[in-house]
């Protein structure tokens, strides 16, 4: 298989993985009006913005973007989570490709895929899962996609 019809076989792997997983659950095992009080664990670091880990324990963010709650949906068990992370901030994406690229590696996520364009993705894989950076820019604002979604 070339390597072309492999990135398309993982894509769309992934894409129907988040969909399912999307809507199998939904939003019906939260009571109405609870809210996400989950506060994000802090990576080290000396000096500086401090990156966050949120909601997917392996993938480490830059304290510039803030997460869109409206745009985001995370599906967790006691041993997995899930979904899509939406962000925005004023960054450059080239720092953002470096980040990712340097953070991605050290949380053991090999990098598969990668394209660098208006909307840059890069696409990472681990034993039990893919891992798919949406970088795009607008009207002064960065938006950032984190797609996590299980192997089959």
């Amino acid at each position: 298989m070339s390597k072309i019809g492999k990135l398309k076989k993982g894509w769309m792997v992934l894409v129907v993985m988040a969909t399912i997983v999307f809507l199998a659950t939904g939003c019906s095992h939260l009571p109405k009006g609870e809210k996400n009080t989950e506060t994000p664990v802090v990576a080290d670091q000396d000096a500086g913005p401090v990156p966050l880990y949120y909601d997917f324990g392996d993938v480490l963010i830059p304290s510039e973007l803030k997460v869109d709650k409206k745009s985001s949906f995370v599906f967790r068990t006691a041993n997995f989570s899930a979904g899509v992370i939406s962000l925005k901030g004023r960054v450059e994406v080239s720092s953002l490709l470096t980040f990712f690229n340097s953070n991605m590696q050290k949380d053991n996520w090999k990098e598969i895929a990668s394209f660098k364009s208006p909307r840059s993705v890069i696409m990472y894989e681990k034993a039990n899962r893919y891992c798919v950076i949406n970088i795009s820019e607008k009207n002064f604002t960065t938006y950032v996609e984190i797609w996590v979604a299980p192997t089959l």
